[in-house]
């Protein structure tokens, strides 16, 4: 936990300050007790009234002043504490957009999800404490025992007799319960995980008449991590009682011991009474301390959780100095590329070679799992190659600043993704300037200008989580507008065209060769999408089993003649 306190630094002043006032009132409260045993043996007993309320002042006094310094350090505590966890929050999320796609595969987006919330919110909470308690608990801890002393060292002895014996109850307590606290993040890891599931694929569930199986798996799921909740919560609830009753065994011996010493004269009810207050303060901040011991315990497990995405080293690295390259004749290059998606893994990619010249039109099919989408996602340097080069405008995209190479070309993926938000903030996201005029002619190329117009706000409207109040077409329509708006170099298409009729899907490619000067690449296995291309690149099982012209493919590429025969059938 100790590195991520550098996202604190903007917070000293109040980590500093808070346990100050923390501290005066750990002070104001160890003294009350012998101003109340000077108003009981100087004041009542003595029948001096202006003692008495002389003492009672002075008790109010501290109390009040006390509680100034404790919402003073409350309120440091609090602005602290949000502030660490908002600046930890976005330190980590810009770690994770720094991930490559293999990165975030080997993390799960679940798990991300857990350490962005629960596990930060456990370290936010554990700073909270370390300002408030951490000064406070000790100090009246051992404060007491020494305050004890000063009244009478005899019965200060019952005090280190106790300190040890509350010491084994806290060890068993945190040994057993600190390796349950790590099974409930992996529990909720889990939980996550089919949460996700489940509403991503409600549809699915409900479709296949699984609810009542989807409802008992979740039900088993929420039970797993209810037991150990328990197990963990019974252990820690152990605490409180078996302190309570260390206490009260303490309580009874120094009413017993201080009896015996108020009747021999060594010391006056007044003293016994403080002496029982001492032996409060003391247990109860042990148990303060006890607490914290979890607290921060839960704290470094979520703290080693956090620094694992902060320690992971992106599998694409940023060149020290990148580079710039004029236009060339050939845009994209692979040359000879391989590529796996992990290293013991094989090969998804093999001698993949072909060029696309500026302002061309390449079209990719291949049989499902043959590594079509694979293949695009090299070229904004999702991945890396595992061998070869992929180059744009001559230069290896190794050394392309991967900023200025990903604003150079616009990804439209497989899976059509909307952002909570209006239609037009969802296109602005192709460019931020861009005016009611730009968009719609976005609109206007991707075929989906008619249907957002019969909407009644247009591009006010409001798109629900993941555009769930669109059709699949109209969803891939407007994340093609979204991708058109940026004007890029290069438009990639990764089956992008799947949900549109075969009417919508030719007048899309009319109109992006009317509007669009870019460079197209789409991903497709309706032939017809990308018969008429510059070049066809025909993928089987990772491999080029056919590239050219799709007349020069009809008359040497068998693989491409089984798909044109398939898609006949089909249709017949």
């Amino acid at each position: 936990m100790r590195r991520l306190l550098k996202y604190a630094r903007d917070y000293r002043k109040q980590i500093i300050l808070g346990p100050f006032f923390k501290f005066l009132e750990a002070v104001f409260e160890l003294v009350l007790p012998l101003l109340m045993a000077k108003m009981i043996d100087q004041g009542i007993r003595a029948g001096n009234k202006g003692m008495v309320w002389e003492m009672v002042g002075w008790m109010v006094a501290m109390s009040i002043i006390g509680m100034i310094c404790a919402i003073i350090c409350q309120y440091y505590s609090s602005i602290a504490s949000q502030g660490f966890g908002t600046e930890l929050r976005n330190q980590l999320m810009k770690k994770i957009n720094q991930l490559s796609h293999q990165d975030l595969n080997q993390f799960g987006t679940d798990t991300l999800i857990t350490r962005l919330t629960n596990d930060i919110n456990q370290l936010q909470l554990a700073l909270a404490m370390l300002i408030r308690l951490v000064v406070r608990a000790p100090f009246l801890s051992i404060g007491s025992v020494i305050m004890a002393f000063y009244i009478d060292w005899q019965t200060g002895l019952l005090y280190l007799i106790l300190l040890p014996v509350f010491c084994v109850i806290l060890f068993f307590i945190v040994r057993y319960s600190v390796p349950l606290y790590k099974r409930v993040q992996e529990k909720l890891d889990q939980l996550n995980e089919l949460v996700n599931q489940n509403l991503s694929g409600v549809r699915v569930i409900r479709a296949f008449a699984r609810r009542k199986s989807d409802v008992k798996h979740f039900d088993e799921a929420t039970d797993d991590l209810a037991n150990v909740y328990q197990r963990v919560t019974n252990l820690s609830a152990l605490l409180s009682p078996a302190t309570t009753l260390v206490m009260n065994l303490g309580i009874v011996a120094l009413i017993y011991i201080g009896g015996i010493k108020v009747n021999t004269g060594h010391l006056t009810p007044g003293e016994v009474l403080a002496l029982i207050n001492y032996m409060n303060q003391m247990l109860l901040a042990l148990i303060v301390v006890s607490n914290l011991v979890v607290i921060f315990t839960r704290a470094a497990a979520s703290a080693g959780r956090v620094n694992q995405v902060f320690d992971q080293v992106s599998s694409l690295s940023q060149p020290e100095q990148a580079k710039t390259s004029p236009d060339q004749a050939e845009f994209i290059t692979f040359d000879k590329v391989d590529f796996r998606y992990e290293a013991k893994a094989g090969l998804s990619l093999e001698n993949i070679s072909f060029t696309l010249k500026a302002g061309e039109f390449l079209g990719i099919t291949g049989a499902t799992g043959s590594g079509k989408s694979t293949l695009t996602q090299l070229i904004p340097r999702f991945y890396d190659v595992a061998a070869g080069r992929v180059s744009v405008n001559g230069l290896d995209v190794r050394d392309w600043d991967l900023e200025k190479l990903r604003q150079e070309m616009a990804f439209v993926p497989q899976t059509s993704v909307l952002f909570h938000g209006t239609i037009r903030e969802n296109l602005q996201w192709g460019d931020p300037t861009a005016t009611d005029d730009a968009c719609w002619q976005a609109l206007t190329t991707a075929q989906c200008r008619e249907f957002v117009e019969k909407l009644p706000e247009g591009l006010d409207t409001m798109i629900m989580e993941n555009g769930k109040n669109f059709s699949g077409g109209q969803k891939q329509r407007l994340t093609i507008a979204r991708a058109l708006i940026r004007k890029p170099r290069l438009l990639i298409l990764d089956d992008s065209l799947s949900a549109l009729d075969y009417q919508t899907d030719l007048d899309l490619r009319k109109a992006l060769a009317r509007d669009l000067d870019s460079a197209i690449i789409i991903i497709s296995q309706r032939v017809r999408s990308i018969q008429h291309a510059n070049q066809i690149l025909v993928l089987d099982n990772g491999r080029l089993a056919g590239k050219g012209s799709h007349d020069d493919l009809l008359s040497t590429s068998p693989e491409y003649q089984a798909i044109i025969a398939s898609q006949e059938e089909t249709h017949d």
